[in-house]
């Protein structure tokens, strides 16, 4: 199998590379298929997506892709238990109501779960909120307080909490820089919870 195509964006590369060929994969807010596309061409998974967007929905179907159109707050309930090998939610986290259900769901539904999303704790996040007195637009969060669709805002630190009290048991993680690329930080220390700008955690039921 080739390795991960590098046109795609960086935390996807790294998901790319976590799952096994062959695997089941159900990815949530996929988007318009760009992670299923390439793991179905380059790992042959039996790939299915679940996406909140008619115009994403349309662009992954174009592409041949399973998708259907849904919110995964209200709709991966629907899902059997132990139906997939992998559930992604990638920089999808902060957009639902309620991530602790969401995460609850994706437990029972696959047996791996891959989560990535940006830090609210990164230094510069910080330093804007705490001098500028306004909420902070980089890249990672480019979108103006009135009009972002990010509701539930967390740090590193917060989702690893989240995790170990939901009986979560984090296999991989990784602190990224803006770019997607792995930084050489222990991704539940301090200095990752400061100094990265995203995070990717493999996780499973404990």
């Amino acid at each position: 199998m080739s390795g991960p195509a590098p046109s795609i964006r960086g935390d996807l590369q790294i998901i790319a590379g976590m799952i096994a060929p062959g695997s089941r994969v159900l990815d949530v807010g996929c988007g318009d298929g760009e992670l299923l596309q390439h793991l179905w061409k380059s790992k042959g998974v039996d790939g299915r997506g679940i996406e909140i967007s008619q115009a994403g929905v349309n662009a992954c179907v174009r592409n041949g892709l399973s998708v259907i159109q849904g919110d995964a707050d209200t709709d991966l309930k629907d899902y059997p238990s132990d139906a997939f090998d992998y559930v992604i939610l990638s920089q999808t986290l902060q957009a639902t109501w309620n991530p602790r259900e969401v995460l609850d769901h994706m437990a029972r539904t696959g047996k791996r779960l891959i989560v990535s999303f940006p830090n609210f704790g990164y230094w510069r996040v910080r330093v804007g909120l705490a001098l500028g007195g306004r909420m902070p637009v980089t890249g990672n969060l480019p979108h103006q307080w009135y009009d972002t669709p990010n509701i539930h805002f967390c740090t590193i630190r917060d989702f690893v909490v989240l995790a170990r009290a939901m009986n979560l048991r984090v296999e991989r993680g990784l602190a990224l820089g803006g770019n997607g690329r792995p930084m050489n930080l222990d991704p539940t220390g301090a200095l990752a919870n400061l100094c990265a700008e995203q995070a990717l955690f493999m996780l499973s039921r404990g």
